[in-house]
């Protein structure tokens, strides 16, 4: 399904430098910033909604497409500062900002990604096996017995965005596939990622075997 224009909506947008947040995915914040204080205070009198948007920060572009996250916990701390934890909903496309203080809103429209003209269940358990290689040999190269949660999405869409949402350290490339509107260029962008991630390992493991 394609995104809808008639899906709109303001929105409170939180710029985060170098996070992004993918549907179905948790995220814990630490609210502490004036502005922000006042953002959680009015949405949690309300739906408990507000919008997730990568900063860039080598040049404060803040990116067009984020994630809604939906306040699930909070706890109120000294000062009015706030620990809440949050969990990833739909994502949208930011229209134009209504307003930028005390805190920015925007007017955003939800966005889908495109009906799948394939069977994608191949492609997802493709991938599925690369990331159980990657963790594998990650714990063998640790030492450490590392495992995948036992309720790891069997949907391809949901486990494409649990998948991404796992990646540390490439913001970029989390914001690329984020962007992404087909679930098939995703998960073959993913099994690329693992491939390459899967091969660097075995290499690291191999050599630690011959040294030991």
């Amino acid at each position: 399904m394609a995104s809808s224009t008639l899906a709109v909506r303001e929105l409170p947008l939180f710029p985060l430098p170098e996070v992004v947040l993918f549907p179905g995915r948790p995220l814990p914040l630490h609210i502490f910033e004036f502005r922000y204080r006042m953002m959680m205070n009015t949405i949690l009198e309300d739906d408990r909604r507000f919008g997730v948007v990568m900063v860039n920060p080598l040049n404060g572009e803040i990116a067009k497409i984020g994630c809604c996250a939906e306040v699930i916990r909070f706890q109120r701390l000294p000062d009015d500062r706030m620990k809440i934890l949050t969990l990833g909903q739909q994502r949208f496309r930011v229209l134009e900002y209504v307003r930028e203080k005390p805190y920015r809103v925007g007017l955003v429209e939800w966005i889908e990604d495109h009906s799948p003209s394939e069977d994608l269940r191949p492609l997802a358990r493709e991938v599925e096996q690369l990331l159980r290689d990657v963790v594998r040999l990650s714990g063998k190269l640790t030492d450490q017995k590392i495992e995948l949660p036992e309720d790891l999405p069997d949907l391809p869409l949901q486990l494409s965005y649990w998948v991404a949402g796992n990646l540390y350290g490439v913001a970029p490339e989390q914001q690329a596939l984020l962007e992404m509107m087909d679930t098939v260029a995703r998960l073959k962008r993913e099994s690329e990622i693992l491939t390459s991630t899967r091969n660097h390992l075995a290499a690291r493991t191999a050599l630690k075997d011959v040294l030991n």
